[in-house]
């Protein structure tokens, strides 16, 4: 979500790494082909050429597609197969995909064609590599990919656009690819044999928003934890709870790092001070106290969720494979199973972080729970509604996210006459994903909004100095809520400094020193 930009840097497409694909699809960053990988690409190219003037069984490159593997293919034809495959699987539908979705995808294929077992030439690379730095976009349709063989409908579009007969974003319209391949001085390739399906066979769509989500999910994790610490103040919760001697007794990795984070954000915090003696309450609410086992287990899925897609980026998914011996081999690396099942966990896990603050935003507006704090935070309660409303969105967007963390990747359905007759629905666990990324930035700002309101309700007493910086942070976007007004477009604007990292970057940056970790 951090939307700045990366400036001139250029990065070797086999050295891709995660951060790296992030730099590509969201600040702008170059690819580039080094030597190494051109001829690695060279020498897989001469192996494919060699098999394709004989007449040797190879899927794809001599025969059919799918459920027409068993067709051969005429050396004459072998050329058009490949162009023919691209339009026929640029079937998808539905409303495009985000631009930085399909540029992450176009920099994961560069990476695998630069590895050197796709047997396509150097060109296909180039072209690829050239489309993504010009800042063309291919129109992506949302719906068409099952997560195997791949991303393929996806892809394919994508594809297309190379050869010059696709469709291309332009300021929100859809435009010919031809004539945004014209206007920035590039030419349509011609596909040899291999090449078409060499650009379709891959998990990149799938492992392209993964790699946005962990990215994604990271900052909001610790979002949730700023805006849990504000909460905590605003409902006079203790710190005593976030101490590192208790948490190493349950030495969950995620669960150490998010109570230790919570504690160091209460540092200072007259509000939890004026308390620590007072009999009000033996235990804090589960939904105060348990915020880092609920976070740290998120935190956790995040750790494994990178793994895997470290390990899938340094992968080959193409099918078939072109070896080093010179020959080609069918697989099944296209099967999007292990990204499917991290996506599905990463979506289980923001769904949870919002479901754990959702029920915090509740119990500050309840004065029978809210430790005196006025209803639903309006000084003049009855004449004004304060958050009520703010409070059903959330909760309204908490619902749709326990819906959308219902797996994806257990929903196979057979296709291809039964050849393909299990697929991993990757794809569409990593649309619903960011959807309930999305429905977390809000669920958020709902936090922040009412927290910032509650904690300016408890004056004279001060904050800690990091929730102090995120209250002066929000209410340069937000007033303090003397009576009632719209809400929609405060909102709005609070989930977008949660997006962009703001909210943070404004603790990051506070005059006053964040207080050290709770050792």
């Amino acid at each position: 979500m951090d939307r700045r930009s990366a400036g001139t840097r250029e990065i070797a497409a086999e050295a891709l790494d995660l951060g790296g694909v992030a730099d590509v699809a969201r600040r702008g960053a170059r690819l580039t082909l080094s030597k190494n990988a051109r001829e690695r690409m060279q020498s897989s190219r001469l192996r494919v050429e060699r098999i394709a003037s004989g007449e040797e069984a190879v899927y794809g490159v001599t025969t059919g597609f799918g459920a027409l593997a068993t067709t051969r293919i005429p050396p004459e034809e072998r050329r058009q197969l490949q162009h023919a495959l691209l339009r026929s699987h640029a079937a998808g539908m539905g409303p495009y995909v985000e631009p930085e979705v399909v540029r992450a995808m176009m920099a994961i294929r560069a990476k695998t064609l630069c590895a050197g077992y796709s047997g396509v030439r150097v060109e296909i690379a180039r072209a690829l590599v050239e489309l993504l730095n010009s800042g063309i976009v291919p129109a992506v349709p949302e719906h068409g990919s099952l997560g195997a063989s791949g991303d393929l409908a996806p892809l394919a579009h994508v594809g297309l656009c190379l050869t010059g007969e696709g469709w291309v974003l332009d300021d929100e319209e859809v435009a010919p690819a031809a004539d945004a391949l014209r206007r920035a001085g590039l030419e349509p390739v011609s596909l040899e044999v291999k090449e078409g399906l060499a650009l379709v066979n891959g998990t990149d769509g799938m492992l392209g928003m993964l790699t946005l989500a962990l990215e994604d999910l990271t900052l909001l994790v610790e979002t949730a934890e700023l805006t849990a610490a504000m909460s905590i103040e605003a409902l006079l919760g203790t710190d005593r709870v976030y101490r590192e001697k208790l948490h190493r007794l349950r030495p969950h990795p995620g669960q150490l790092e998010s109570a230790r984070h919570i504690y160091r954000l209460l540092a200072g915090s007259e509000i939890v001070a004026s308390h620590r003696a007072s009999p009000h309450l033996v235990q804090d609410a589960y939904s105060l106290r348990c915020t880092p086992q609920v976070y740290g287990a998120a935190r956790d899925t995040l750790r494994f969720c990178r793994e895997v897609a470290e390990r899938e980026l340094s992968s080959v998914t193409d099918n078939p494979l072109v070896l080093e011996d010179g020959s080609v081999e069918s697989c099944g690396h296209f099967h999007g199973e292990p990204v499917a099942f991290a996506l599905d966990f990463l979506a289980i896990a923001a769904s949870e972080v919002g479901a754990i603050t959702e029920r915090r935003i509740d119990r500050m507006l309840d004065p029978a729970r809210s430790q005196g704090l006025p209803p639903f935070l309006a000084p003049h309660a009855g004449t004004d509604s304060g958050f009520m409303v703010a409070h059903y969105t959330a909760a309204s967007l908490a619902e749709e996210n326990r819906r959308l963390a219902g797996p994806a990747s257990t929903g196979s359905l057979p296709t291809s006459a039964m050849q393909e007759d299990h697929v991993s629905m990757g794809w569409s666990a990593g649309r619903k994903l960011r959807r309930v990324l999305d429905n977390l930035c809000g669920i958020l700002a709902v936090e922040a909004l009412c927290a910032a309101q509650a904690l300016d309700l408890r004056s004279p007493l001060k904050p800690a100095a990091a929730t102090k910086a995120a209250r002066r942070r929000i209410r340069r976007e937000v007033p303090f809520m003397r009576h009632d007004f719209p809400l929609h477009t405060h909102l709005k604007r609070l989930s977008e400094i949660v997006r962009s990292g703001e909210l943070l970057e404004a603790v990051e940056k506070a005059d006053e020193p964040v207080g050290k970790d709770g050792r």
